[in-house]
């Protein structure tokens, strides 16, 4: 509306536009009585041709569903996100504060409920004012007719529609009566006024009555005070020029306008409004974010939004899917824990930063369940990439987040193994596993015979070397010792164990090869959890689902979204695994700096020239993977050597040392509020040996040291004490030594300290443990592992691991 006052009419205004009344009177006779008026022919109109003209305007116009907020809400229904087109949410009109209710008919249409669609009164007043300035400075619209009008322009699909529908023009009026009063004739005065409230712009990008109540005042429409509802009715006639955050001074003088209003038609008191009128507005802005920029959880957000895009049960488009979300009013209930989520983006904070060349990255996943319940990274969500922002999510599987994703290194070694035990090899299966191996490639089984390549895979080891089985070749990660197991599986039931613990595998050329067990295929993190938690869930695979259920915009179950699981392996397969990657947790395992108050299991990965490593573990509750991936500005992968990485230089990256305690600071900020679960032990059986590692015991108290024996399934003898640099009463020396294979049953001699260093010419006591270059004896007084002889002396000669593992 212009903002020019209206001029005062003269006489001879009003007989230059006579004629005008009366055809409007005409018009508005036919409109609400369908009789043809007997002077619309004086006014040179033919009475049926006008009558035919109005009668062949639509009377009815469709009130179509408004378009409502979406929520996104944690596993606990705490909203972390909204989705919209218009920042609406639908309430009842019982739910509106009857002050508002009041304020709004008083300054629109103060004789809503005594007139039918259109108010007579009204509308000769505003034409004749509008005549007399040659425009439209005055609106005579009733608040039926005001709907009528929105309700065009909220269901405008093109830009000619939303044109038409607030065009100033006697058609558009016209039409705008008859559709008016359609809708009074099928709908009650309540109905509408409860559609006007619900569909008006109030400003600032709300839309709506409740929307406009919690975002200027944080209260709900039913809880409007009188200041707040007169301020709000003000709003309607112009949102933007009287925008309370824009023009507060404008808003007040319009919400005072309202007060006096209500005070001339006895609503309220003189003496309130007087009161009333000059206070300050009292706003309390509470701003909405629209989509997942700025969440708690953005990435968490994207992932979910991603999803359910993904979904064709949403829609046969992914367009219709998008206005779905965007405009359905849904609630999406997820799985997100925000305290897991909280934990994992600290661990990622306080390992990574955003600007380093390195990505950090955490996927959390519930075993049995398939839930996820939390994703973070180190570059946050953004446009800045001075800041280290991105939009790509590094967490997840690409067809949920644009990354490629990252090869694992040894947390492959994961499918062979599992692979192997489900074909019936034995956990004693054993091989010499030497330094360095070149096998030739067509040696390995494919899915339709040989592998089609004759060149020799030259595999090495990073850790230890000798002869090895399922447990210290897994639990020390020996490359050569699982280039000779995959030989024994062949490549295509490997290839087909992981991608049935939910890895997207689909470039068999180039993923399917002899180096598969190292992890040479791009996977995610979320992938990989998905896998462990398999393991975790003993055997039984969950696809990854970060959503529970979607209510509508009624609060009635739209659609479910159940675990969908199926056991992948056998019980005692995963049992199996479970016993081996324990370990690993274990003293003297590579992770045995990262336990928790919780029984847990691991594996470590590094790949080629260390670009990216990991730590893949679990307890049978909870799948957390933790990655840090070398990576440039542009997210193109660079050795993690060398770097500077969240303030510390970076030497050697492995998976134990580096991605490791990032883990490990997820995990001990959840574990007391983890439930207290073991793994179950691997059943006797022809296929499962009962073999068991001594493992290191060095420093422990001899309390702790026969724990550790007694729960792998070791009888414990403490043997004579011994002079060593070690506290007295702590253990000195194992027989047999550190890294023995044993039975389960068989005796592990431990020897405290006296706290005394060894006099010249001590001599260790003899064990009998084989070492086969695992462990190595003791190393030092356990200050390194490694490349041991092996001999079983109780200090032996261990030169350490080196690489840090």
């Amino acid at each position: 509306m212009s903002s020019r006052p209206p001029s005062p009419l003269t006489f001879r205004d009003v007989t230059s536009h006579l004629a005008v009344i009366v055809a409007l009177s005409a018009l508005m006779g036919l409109l609400i009585a369908g009789l043809v008026i007997p002077f619309a022919g004086a006014l040179g109109l033919g009475a049926k041709s006008l009558s035919h003209s109005v009668k062949d305007l639509p009377e009815d116009l469709k009130a179509a569903p408004l378009a409502q907020r979406t929520r996104v809400l944690d596993s606990k229904g705490r909203v972390i996100a909204t989705f919209y087109d218009q920042n609406r949410v639908n309430v009842p009109l019982s739910k509106v504060a009857p002050i508002m209710r009041k304020a709004i008919v008083a300054i629109e249409d103060y004789r809503f409920y005594q007139h039918g669609a259109i108010d007579p009164k009204g509308t000769l007043r505003a034409f004749l004012t509008n005549k007399a300035n040659s425009g439209i400075t005055q609106g005579g619209s009733s608040i039926t007719q005001q709907m009528v009008k929105m309700t065009q322009l909220d269901q405008a699909t093109t830009a000619a529609q939303r044109k038409a529908a607030i065009a100033d023009t006697y058609q558009r009026k016209i039409q705008e009566m008859r559709y008016a009063i359609g809708f009074e004739k099928r709908y009650s005065k309540d109905w509408i006024l409860n559609r006007y409230l619900n569909i008006a712009y109030f400003g600032d990008g709300a839309y709506g009555i409740q929307s406009a109540a919690r975002h200027y005042f944080g209260v709900s429409a039913a809880d409007l005070t009188l200041h707040q509802a007169a301020l709000l009715a003000g709003l309607v006639k112009n949102p933007v020029g009287y925008d309370p955050t824009t023009f507060p001074t404008k808003a007040i003088d319009r919400r005072d306008t309202v007060l006096r209003r209500m005070a001339q038609l006895k609503i309220i008191p003189q003496s309130q409004a007087d009161q009333m009128v000059g206070t300050p507005l009292g706003l309390k802005v509470s701003p909405t974010r629209n989509g997942c920029l700025g969440s708690k959880a953005a990435f968490f957000c994207d992932y979910v939004r991603r999803y359910l895009l993904a979904d064709p049960s949403l829609g046969a488009t992914v367009q219709d899917r998008q206005t779905l979300l965007n405009s359905g009013g849904l609630t999406i209930r997820t799985t997100l824990n925000l305290k897991y989520q909280r934990a994992a983006d600290r661990a990622v904070a306080a390992h990574v930063h955003p600007t380093d060349s390195a990505i950090g990255a955490i996927a959390e996943v519930q075993p049995g369940t398939g839930a996820v319940f939390a994703i973070s990274q180190s570059r946050p969500m953004g446009r800045s990439k001075k800041k280290g922002q991105t939009f790509l999510n590094y967490v997840v599987d690409s067809k949920y987040g644009d990354s490629a994703g990252f090869q694992a290194g040894s947390t492959f070694k994961l499918f062979v193994l599992a692979t192997a035990l489900e074909q019936g090899l034995p956990t004693s299966t054993s091989f010499n596993s030497p330094p360095t191996l070149h096998i030739p490639q067509n040696e390995y089984a494919d899915c339709n015979g040989p592998y089609p390549n004759f060149a020799p895979w030259n595999v090495s080891n990073s850790t230890s070397s000798g002869t090895m089985n399922m447990y210290t070749g897994t639990q020390l990660s020996v490359n050569t010792f699982y280039a000779q197991l995959e030989k024994k599986t062949g490549l295509c039931k490997p290839y087909a164990m992981a991608r049935s613990m939910g890895v997207e595998l689909t470039d068999p050329a180039h993923e399917r090869v002899p180096t598969f067990t190292l992890g040479v295929a791009d996977v995610s993190p979320l992938e990989m959890a998905g896998a462990y938690a398999t393991v975790a869930a003993r055997g039984v695979h969950c696809e990854n689902r970060p959503v529970n259920s979607i209510l509508n915009s009624a609060g009635r179950l739209f659609k479910s979204y159940p675990k969908d699981c199926q056991q992948v392996m056998q019980t005692n397969t995963a049992d199996t695994i479970n016993d081996i990657l324990r370990g690993v947790m274990m003293p003297g395992g590579f992770g045995q700096d990262l336990v928790l108050d919780k029984p847990s299991a691991g594996k470590t990965g590094t790949i080629q020239d260390n670009k990216a490593v990991w730590f893949d573990g679990y307890t049978p509750a909870i799948a957390t993977i933790s990655m840090i991936a070398g990576a440039n500005q542009e997210g193109q992968p660079i050795t993690l050597n060398g770097q500077t990485i969240a303030g510390q230089f970076v030497a050697s990256a492995h998976g134990s040392t580096t991605a490791g305690p990032m883990w490990a600071a997820a995990m001990r900020s959840i574990e007391n509020l983890l439930p207290y679960m073991d793994f179950v032990k691997p059943a006797r059986t022809a296929t499962t040996s009962s073999v068991a590692i001594v493992p290191n015991l060095i420093g422990l108290t001899i309390s702790e040291a026969t724990q550790t024996l007694e729960s792998l399934g070791f009888a414990v003898n403490v043997g004579r004490t011994v002079n060593s640099a070690f506290p007295s009463g702590t253990i000195a020396a194992v027989s047999p030594g550190t890294g023995a294979e044993l039975t389960t049953g068989s005796t592990v001699t431990i020897h405290p300290s006296r706290g005394h260093a060894p006099a010249a010419g001590f001599t260790p006591p003899a064990g009998n443990g084989n070492g086969n270059g695992g462990f190595g004896g003791l190393g030092n007084l356990g200050n390194g592992f490694g490349n041991g002889n092996g001999n079983g002396n109780g200090f032996g000669n261990g030169n350490g691991f080196g690489n840090g593992f």
